[in-house]
């Protein structure tokens, strides 16, 4: 099949490429990295944009865009640093959960402001004892007259402690062990919810938090959809998910190669530039074969989902390669930078960073290889 963007697709990709340049800049994420700062000035211009939207439907004020435009959407927001693309993304897939399965008053009450930037979404899934295996997840929410009573610990939630954000909290509602999930709103201003900031290595601009849920009360009305029906709701866009991932490994991976290559065209070694010698060329010569064997499979795994066809074994081995690729880019960076790669104003420790986490947020390498083998019948 040939994955050549259609002139609609190319005009799309050369749109965020030139706004990413020109409005973001590597300077601007480079400080917000440093500082552990939101990049709230480039998640307005977004909002401006309407691209806040790509997945709400048309009809709730978004522009309901296919897979394969979506795909390019975050290759190109990642081109500088993984964490800014997923600053930009996480709130996108509750926004998709409230659309589809929220009430009129939660739509009235959500999708305008978040559409305009103000409202905000972090998803919380993982528990301290339940990671990768999501569904075994503790946090209880017990209904007590019109209110549901929330206690649990959460953990590894990004942007959970932002000003204006939502929790779309999954929370047992009853003791069956996918169909006791259900899915659950939680302003982060709620009585009963301490959040704490946790210095990881990565998610440095955006922030990932843990969550004490003690008594926390909400009303009834935020549940998302039917009590119980919350793992379908997530597993809904799972296949959309893990294709976004994939795509933002391709463009980060494709910046850490091009930076590697421009450094060792002007680095002088030994009386010649790196680049001449055979060792390096070869090693970003097959970083480059890689780079757009992942690209490829991100896009055949988009243009299967445009298609309305299921594509779990396809998203899940574009993101498992693509997340290697992406590591492999920036280790080849790192050894050749030498001791300029480890300052952050060369990028290339925060694409090292950033890399290593592909493997394992959104579902682990391991994970996405069981899923690969079970759709293969083994």
């Amino acid at each position: 099949m040939d994955f050549r963007f259609t002139e609609e697709q190319q005009l799309w990709f050369d749109t965020l490429t030139a706004f990413m340049d020109k409005e973001v800049g590597r300077e601007y994420i480079r400080e917000h990295d440093a500082s552990r700062t939101f990049p709230d000035e480039a998640y307005r211009k977004f909002a401006d944009r309407g691209w806040l939207g790509l997945l709400v439907p048309a009809e709730e004020g978004g522009q309901a865009a296919d897979p394969v435009m979506y795909a390019i959407f975050c290759e190109v927001i990642a081109k500088y640093s993984l964490d800014f693309a997923a600053a930009i993304m996480t709130s996108m897939f509750t926004a998709t959960n409230i659309a589809n399965h929220g009430t009129p008053e939660q739509k009235a009450q959500y999708l305008p402001g978040f559409l305009a930037g103000d409202v905000k979404f972090s998803i919380s899934i993982s528990e301290p004892g339940a990671g990768s295996d999501a569904a075994g997840l503790a946090t209880r929410a017990v209904l007590d007259g019109d209110q549901w009573i929330l206690n649990g610990n959460k953990v590894f939630c990004s942007g959970a402690h932002l000003p204006g954000t939502v929790i779309n909290l999954m929370a047992r509602t009853s003791p069956d062990r996918h169909r006791g999930i259900s899915m659950i709103l939680v302003p982060n201003t709620t009585d009963g919810v301490d959040i704490r900031k946790l210095d990881t290595i990565v998610r440095r601009s955006f922030g990932t938090t843990e969550i004490f849920l003690t008594d926390a009360r909400v009303p009834r009305s935020n549940i998302i959809g039917e009590p119980g029906q919350g793992w379908d709701y997530l597993r809904e866009h799972l296949e959309m998910e893990r294709l976004s991932l994939a795509a933002t490994y391709v463009g980060n991976a494709r910046t850490a190669l091009d930076d590697t290559v421009e450094y060792t065209r002007t680095r002088t070694q030994f009386g010649r530039p790196l680049s001449k010698f055979q060792v390096l060329k070869h090693r970003m010569a097959a970083r480059e074969t890689e780079v757009n064997a992942a690209r490829l499979l991100v896009y055949s795994a988009a243009t299967r989902l445009a298609r309305g066809e299921r594509a779990l074994k396809d998203v899940s081995m574009a993101k498992v390669y693509a997340a290697d690729v992406a590591f492999r880019c920036a280790f080849d960076g790192m050894q050749a930078l030498g001791g300029y790669a480890q300052l952050p104003e060369y990028d290339m420790e925060r694409y090292f960073r950033e890399a290593k986490h592909a493997m394992v947020g959104g579902g682990t390498s391991e994970i996405q290889h069981s899923i690969i083998a079970k759709e293969m019948g083994l």
